[in-house]
């Protein structure tokens, strides 16, 4: 329970948002050498990375979007049209981004979130293995992250 000296308030803010994550990297800052360290250099820019698979008759028919942030690559979303799975379509996506990571971000690791009727199974044939399962995530799915190495830190 909140004492008499506080008011507790719901909503979006946009200011107060801007406010909260200020004073959470601050004290991030304050409580990690490791992030403190990587504030300021071209790692701590989180950067959108798209790679796009795109047929002549069809459009769009497969891509991956994420972002690079912290020497990591962070895949958000690997889709491929039902028409073309099966044809190595997602891992040529999955490829290229980590490729564009490790070369031209200096990545060294990638993530991804995935559901168990998704495809744990295709991550880890790409070299990805499982750190966590959260268990009804919603409610009658799992959710797996997995990690991969892309390469070796030096130095």
């Amino acid at each position: 329970m909140v004492s008499r000296m506080f008011r507790m308030e719901t909503g979006v803010d946009k200011e107060r948002f801007a406010l909260l994550l200020a004073r959470l990297q601050d004290s991030n800052n304050a409580a990690s050498p490791v992030i403190r360290a990587l504030r300021g250099t071209p790692q701590d820019r989180e950067i959108p990375l798209a790679v796009w698979l795109m047929a002549r008759t069809e459009g769009l028919v497969g891509g991956l979007a994420g972002h690079t942030w912290g020497r990591w690559l962070h895949v958000n979303h690997l889709w491929v049209s039902e028409n073309h799975q099966g044809a190595g379509l997602g891992a040529q996506l999955l490829a290229e981004a980590e490729r564009i990571a490790r070369e031209e971000r200096d990545c060294l690791n990638s993530r991804v979130e995935t559901w168990d009727f998704q495809a744990p199974g295709f991550y880890r044939g790409q070299g990805y293995e499982v750190v966590s399962v959260i268990p009804d995530y919603p409610q009658g799915a799992k959710e797996f992250t997995l990690t991969k190495r892309l390469r070796l830190r030096l130095g």
